[in-house]
């Protein structure tokens, strides 16, 4: 649910940024959440693969890809601003997707917990 809530919340916010806002804060927006949703993604694979039983990485693996990847993300995050490509506001919003969507999840998951023992 939250990898696709992901696409979800960030296709609504970048066509709600084109449609609303200046184009350096659209653009943040969509880099942002695509910075940060194809993190996640590769987050979910790496552990995917690491803790399937044939195949079990040890945990330095795991970490130096996340490092890795952190790295990257903050070069990408750091042109994208110092070249005034995006609005840092607007890149803020983008990169609070995956959190957005896992607040979702959670009231989601919440509200089925309530009702169920409503029952």
């Amino acid at each position: 649910m939250i990898t696709r809530a992901n696409w979800i919340f960030l296709a609504g916010a970048g066509f709600a940024g084109l449609l609303w806002a200046k184009p350096a804060f659209a653009r943040g927006i969509i880099f942002g959440g695509l910075i940060v949703t194809v993190n996640f993604h590769l987050l979910a694979r790496t552990l995917k693969k690491s803790l399937t039983p044939p195949h079990l990485a040890s945990h330095n693996v795991i970490l130096a890809k996340y490092y890795v990847r952190f790295v990257i993300s903050g070069v990408i995050i750091f042109f994208l601003i110092s070249k005034h490509l995006v609005d840092p506001l607007g890149l803020f919003i983008g990169l609070s997707v995956v959190v957005a969507s896992i607040v979702l999840a959670t009231a989601v998951e919440i509200t089925k917990l309530i009702f169920k023992e409503a029952v």
